[in-house]
């Protein structure tokens, strides 16, 4: 099917690896091809969304820049992304496949389903290396810039600015040569997650192994699931990978990460959910991924009538656990700390449908690739508390990298 999809300029495939948890991860879904879209712009780009949905309610899928966070408080980003999707964009999909329980179903075509199976069958049934993959990954900052700046947070945490920031770091490569979905294909088999996604805007591509969802709306109901608490796998041992998991349950450190992205999450839903309806359903849940055991939990609210789904993405946007508390601070301080704006990492790829539900990722573990300029990007940090080490976090933000180095070797 993605040997097929690319051949559109514009695709979205919503992976969920298989995963089932209580609160369902993605559906397997492929957006491809364009009908319509919109590509918002700085100053009034809620509105641009709104009105481009209210003219025609149907299924668009997309992505939501971290620098809309401009438009919701009273900020400015003086960097530029490495790698620039743009502030957000949407489209209408000229196809729409969704494969469940091993069933290939065409939501929304022109084409006859037959003739579009037909399509994808006659293509390769595996996703083939078409280029020899020349990657040489460097680091922004080196480990004694990143160890200062944390400490330099720290002292914004003593002084009372802020409670917890995430801060995170750059990792490029120039004159990177990729097959992205082949690249794709390996970063998911080495990290399957139940939020992955491969996201192809003209150029550019998103290869995102994400485990978190941000947000997800279902007729009057809304949940949240921020992660926050990592700690790594030992496959080989299995005494050493249920000690980590432990660890990750009783550690004060990251529960005391969770409890307040968790707070954060309660206090932006109740902006727009009916009084007394925000609960914490899961609190501190620990979940295993192939390469981390993560700290999850879940909240859930009601929405007040009337509420328009982008009003309830502007009132919770972006993310707590990629930012930190107190919110409008907190992305102050990133701005003037972290070397590049953020672009698409930290926001969010997904859907929305005609009946205004929606589900959206939280774009971490993600590679970002610029097919016409061969430049390759991607990011890694963590949440950064009073109690935080400046080399435990090092060698925390390093693990989540880790997966993408390895994937990114010939």
């Amino acid at each position: 099917m993605l040997n097929w999809a690319n051949r559109f300029s514009i695709f979205c495939f919503l992976d969920n690896n298989n995963y089932n948890f209580d609160e369902p991860s993605f559906n397997c879904t492929l957006a491809a091809g364009c009908k319509r879209s919109i590509e918002l712009e700085p100053g009034n780009a809620f509105s641009q969304l709104k009105q481009f949905y209210d003219e025609k309610p149907c299924w668009l899928f997309g992505h939501l820049g971290y620098d809309l966070k401009n438009e919701i408080e009273a900020l400015s980003s003086k960097n530029n992304p490495l790698i620039d999707f743009g502030l957000s964009f949407f489209f209408e999909p000229e196809i729409l496949i969704q494969v469940r329980d091993g069933k290939f179903e065409v939501i929304n075509s022109l084409q006859k389903t037959a003739e579009i199976f037909d399509e994808i069958n006659d293509q390769q049934g595996e996703i083939i290396n078409t280029v020899e993959t020349n990657v040489n990954v460097q680091n922004s900052i080196s480990k004694q810039e990143y160890s200062d700046v944390i400490i330099k947070l720290q002292n914004h945490i003593r002084r009372g600015d802020c409670y917890e920031i995430n801060y995170c770091r750059q990792f490029f490569a120039t004159d990177a040569i990729i097959d992205p979905l082949f690249i794709y294909s390996r970063l998911v088999k080495i990290s399957a997650n139940p939020f992955s996604a491969l996201y192809k805007l003209n150029d550019k591509y998103c290869l995102c192994a994400s485990p978190e969802r941000y947000l997800k709306k279902t007729g009057n109901t809304i949940i949240s699931q921020p992660i926050k608490g990592t700690s790594k796998r030992d496959l080989h041992n299995k005494n050493t990978d249920e000690e980590n998991k432990n660890y990750l349950q009783k550690s004060l450190k990251e529960k005391s990460e969770n409890v307040m992205v968790v707070d954060l999450v309660r206090n932006d839903l109740s902006k727009i959910c009916t009084e007394g309806s925000v609960q914490v359903k899961e609190l501190f849940g620990i979940y295993s991924f192939p390469q981390v055991h993560q700290m999850i939990s879940t909240v859930k609210g009601i929405l007040e009538n009337d509420i328009h789904w982008a009003d309830a993405v502007k009132a919770t946007f972006p993310m707590g656990s990629m930012t930190g508390a107190p919110k409008k601070k907190v992305m102050q301080l990133i701005d003037e700390y972290e070397s590049s704006a953020r672009g698409l990492f930290s926001g969010s790829i997904g859907y929305v449908t005609p009946q205004a539900d929606f589900d959206f990722n939280v774009v971490i573990r993600s590679i970002f690739y610029d097919d016409s300029n061969k430049f390759l990007s991607f990011l890694a940090g963590g949440g950064i508390t009073f109690y935080s080490n400046a080399a435990d976090e090092y060698e925390e933000c390093m693990l989540k990298a880790a997966a993408i180095i390895s994937v990114l070797k010939s």
